[in-house]
């Protein structure tokens, strides 16, 4: 069922199925003015380097199953097409099926913006709806300050998200990002976070 070799072919960003349910705004916001620093002769480039990796699903849709937020991002900056990896053909499969595979797999994240494991009907159809987790923002601009270390575990921003979630206050959050930035950090280096993947130890004494 898996394909020997990746396939590579342009494929249009509205018709691209999410795997998740939500992702960080102010990720894809950076994003956004990563792509927009890109002169028209570097954008081609940009995105030769950056392929969107899907499985084929039932009726031979596309299911991205990583980059939902440079997806996003190419898709609110009026990028039409993306170039697309597929990972694996499960198109013979009944929806059923695929879905129970990917949740195996992990190549499906079926949570809510509160951390809530819900129904696969409630993953989005289109980039466009994928819904905004700040926590999911926090995580991810908390690894890129060093709080803890890329991993390869399925969905590890996810992970961090949830922990830090259970401990920020969203208001906190929504009122001052670069604050609950710092406060991330602090709880990224103590031992509490030491089950998480990338964690890279508590801050000396």
């Amino acid at each position: 069922m898996n394909l020997r070799e990746p396939l590579l072919k342009p494929v249009a960003i509205d018709e691209l199925r999410p795997t998740q349910i939500t992702l960080g705004f102010h990720e894809v916001d950076q994003k956004r003015k990563e792509w927009r620093e890109k002169t028209a002769a570097s954008g081609g480039a940009y995105l030769g380097r950056h392929m969107i990796p899907s499985v084929l699903g039932p009726k031979g849709r596309h299911y991205i199953i990583d980059n939902h937020h440079l997806a996003r991002a190419l898709h609110e900056e009026g990028v039409k097409e993306v170039l697309v990896t597929v990972a694996a053909d499960l198109s013979a499969l009944s929806r059923a099926s695929f879905w129970t595979y990917l949740d195996n797999v992990s190549w499906c994240h079926p949570y809510d913006a509160e951390g809530r494991r819900t129904k696969f009907d409630a993953i989005p159809h289109s980039i466009a709806e994928l819904r905004n987790d700040p926590y999911r923002s926090l995580a991810g601009d908390l690894r890129h300050a060093g709080g803890f270390a890329k991993d390869i575990t399925p969905f590890s921003e996810f992970l961090w998200a949830d922990f830090l979630r259970k401990r920020i206050k969203r208001k906190a959050v929504d009122a001052d990002f670069d604050a609950a930035l710092r406060s991330a950090v602090k709880l990224a280096k103590s031992r509490e976070a030491g089950y998480l993947p990338g964690w890279c130890g508590p801050i000396p004494i």
